[in-house]
């Protein structure tokens, strides 16, 4: 009998206690970092800005996220997920804060800057903390579960946002949703999460035994670890570092701009924008859960990345294409898109999980998000600087489609081991 198959008896309270908080606290991390596409009018219009230094304003965030990304996944894993977690929690609800009150937009810039800082160790450090508690063969749901919060994040933040907008100002936008790290995320991680099985006393012995039993039996296949300088000699991390990159350009983006396009094709509201915007989110958060679970059965993983990427770019290129001419079918094709644009990330880390032993996934998953969501900052960016040159959208959207396209062709090029305990591959021998 597989360990998966033995998990139904033996509980899982894990998923029902850990997974719902970690990603309570990141859809309200990822709600405080794309909201500004939202304010983004106003800023511009307070502030005398392009649309390249709104995109600047938008992407800045991820030049300070990669600040703490190595030291956020190494202090979890040899101190503590939670109490880091937590730290960082407060400080990047001060600077959301602190986004609201920027006189000038060299104040706003910096105040970005420095969100980014906050955020930056929290990605890794919960990739870690779920490592604790999920055996390799439950890691991709696990991973899909929780990235569902970027989907979720987004389908409350686009109507919130809007309303907020169309009701007040962007610095309101900026007070309220910067209230919320305080008031709902560090209570209830403070709560609810533990470290490791053994912190938890809701964790009954035998869920606790078949925890640490799996997660003895994945190490027992890994080969020994070596020296942390490792991590950049592998050309394997290199490349996950050149696909994630190429898809933070795509996806944020999109995500950045998407508020601005659907209002150019529907001539609507930020009100009504917020609510259409929601759907391409509600498509995601479906085909996270899917290809995730589809991930886990085949362990497929790098065409469960290609597959969406594919989907992405064609679907983008077709949505912006066909325009406000048939408008209806225009946002099905952008839903499609975003879908595919999320759907990918639960077999990515299930594979990035794979690529060094387990003393130093958290490290080399810091590194991987860190100069990956460097892309953060370009897309939004190039995104605002096209659609100054151009005075439109389709050359934004074409260079999104392509970031996305190159990302899944260049997945295809990593193989990534597959050491469930039902199916031991010779170490080396690559599963795909």
């Amino acid at each position: 009998m597989s360990a998966t198959s033995m998990a139904g008896p033996i509980g899982n309270s894990r998923w029902f206690r850990l997974i719902p908080i970690a990603m309570i606290v990141y859809i309200i991390s990822f709600m405080d970092r794309t909201n500004i596409a939202y304010a983004f009018a106003g800023i511009g219009h307070d502030f005398h800005t392009t649309k390249a230094q709104e995109g600047t304003a938008g992407g800045i965030f991820f030049v300070g996220y990669v600040l703490l990304q190595i030291p956020g996944g190494w202090l979890a894993e040899r101190w503590s997920a939670k109490k880091f977690v937590a730290i960082m929690i407060c400080f990047w609800g001060l600077m959301a804060l602190a986004c609201g009150f920027a006189e000038n937009f060299t104040q706003l810039i910096i105040a970005r800057f420095f969100l980014g800082v906050a955020e930056g160790g929290i990605w890794p450090a919960t990739l870690v903390l779920l490592s604790h508690w999920f055996p390799v063969q439950e890691r991709a749901r696990a991973y899909g579960f929780w990235i569902a919060n970027l989907a979720i994040s987004s389908i409350i933040t686009q109507p919130l946002s809007g309303f907020i907008i169309s009701m007040s100002d962007w610095r309101t936008l900026f007070f309220v949703e910067g209230a919320l790290p305080f008031i709902i995320a560090l209570p209830l991680w403070l709560i609810f999460i533990k470290d490791r099985p053994e912190d938890a006393s809701w964790c009954l012995p035998p869920e606790r035994d078949y925890i640490n039993r799996s997660i003895a039996q994945d190490r027992a296949n890994e080969p020994v670890p070596g020296p942390f300088s490792s991590i950049f000699k592998s050309a394997t991390v290199w490349r996950l570092v050149a696909v994630y990159f190429l898809v933070q350009i795509g996806f944020y983006g999109l995500n950045m701009w998407m508020p601005t396009l659907l209002k150019t094709l529907t001539h609507a509201g930020f009100g009504a924008v917020g609510l259409i915007a929601m759907l391409p989110y509600v498509v995601a958060a479906v085909m996270l859960f899917a290809n995730g679970w589809w991930a886990d059965r085949d362990r497929r993983y790098s065409w469960h990345v290609f597959l969406p990427m594919m989907l992405a770019s064609i679907s983008l290129i077709l949505s912006v294409t066909i325009g406000s001419s048939m408008i209806v079918l225009s946002i099905v094709f952008l839903c499609l898109a975003m879908g595919g644009a999320l759907s990918y990330d639960g077999p990515f880390w299930a594979a990035a999980s794979r690529t060094l032993p387990v003393a130093l996934v958290g490290g080399a998953m810091g590194l991987i998000n860190a100069l990956g969501n460097l892309g953060g900052y370009l897309g939004p960016f190039l995104g605002g600087y096209l659609q100054d040159v151009t005075g439109n959208f389709y050359a934004t959207a074409i260079l999104f489609a392509l970031s996305l396209f190159a990302a899944g062709l260049l997945m295809l090029t990593i193989n990534v081991r597959d050491v469930a305990p039902s199916v031991r591959m010779p170490m080396g021998k690559p599963a795909e």
